[in-house]
């Protein structure tokens, strides 16, 4: 399916490793210019090479931090000097550490907000002005399950990322019609971070192979963990006209898992 994106540009955040990688990818192979970002250079770099390696479009790597306000303002920045505006915004950012409540110190609730909410306010407040300058802009927030039913032992993902939700709600009415917002919910995919898990209890004798490891991550209908991929098509989808009807959804995509009714 030709998604009719091809010659737009995306920015998409946290993409040198896992779903915002995929993201990126998706993205790119429609014929999106996209900038990508991380903090680490030199694994920035490295998916620079993996994105462009099935991009039709330009892909620029710009390093930052999205818990500083500069760095932010860079990435938009960046975007709209380097292909001439900006059309789509994918929000995503690394999980904050797992741990129970009475685990959890100030500092930490401080730092999963910073990461993962005002990230995503500064963002849009930043590109609101250029995804409007379009024929469609969107927003599409990659944020997780756990927003839908909480998670044992990720009391701050349970928590904090309940704000983005709220936010992406609230954007999908303020910006219409000219922008549309919506979020993704991700449960497990087969990341590098899932793969380094995986490997690691594998040495640690608690699977004997990686694909018994893996499969305890799988606790879904489908009876698998996720492709990124299958999230990487499924932002380029809600980014693309072909789902011009969407908007202030949050879309699991975790095989079935949650039990949520809604």
């Amino acid at each position: 399916m030709d998604l009719e994106i091809a010659g737009n540009s995306a920015l998409v955040t946290a993409s040198s490793s896992g779903l915002g990688k995929a993201s990126a990818k998706a993205l790119a192979r429609e014929g999106v210019d996209v900038v990508i970002n991380g903090r680490d250079e030199d694994r920035l770099a490295e998916a620079k090479t993996e994105v462009e390696a099935v991009a039709t479009g330009d892909v620029v790597a710009q390093p930052g931090d999205l818990t500083e306000p500069d760095d932010v303002s860079t990435l938009v920045e960046t975007t709209v000097d380097e292909f001439g505006g900006l059309d789509h915004l994918v929000t995503s950012a690394g999980g904050p550490p797992s741990g129970a409540f009475l685990e959890t110190d100030d500092e930490d609730w401080e730092e999963a907000y910073e990461l993962l909410v005002m990230s995503v306010v500064r963002l849009a407040r930043a590109a609101e002005p250029h995804l409007r300058e379009g024929d469609g802009g969107t927003i599409v927030n990659v944020t997780s399950r756990s927003v839908k039913e909480a998670l044992d032992s990720l009391v701050l993902s349970n928590s904090v990322r309940m704000g983005v939700i709220g936010l992406e709600k609230t954007l999908s009415k303020e910006f219409a019609p000219e922008i549309r917002a919506n979020a993704v919910l991700p449960g497990p995919h087969e990341t590098s971070r899932i793969r380094e898990l995986v490997n690691d209890a594998v040495e640690r004798g608690e699977y004997d192979s990686y694909e018994e490891g893996l499969a305890e991550w799988a606790g879904n209908p489908l009876e698998r963990i996720g492709d990124p991929m299958e999230l990487g098509d499924t932002v380029a989808f809600l980014s693309s006209p072909k789902s011009g009807f969407i908007n202030g959804t949050a879309l699991p995509i975790d095989g079935g898992a949650t039990g949520s009714n809604l």
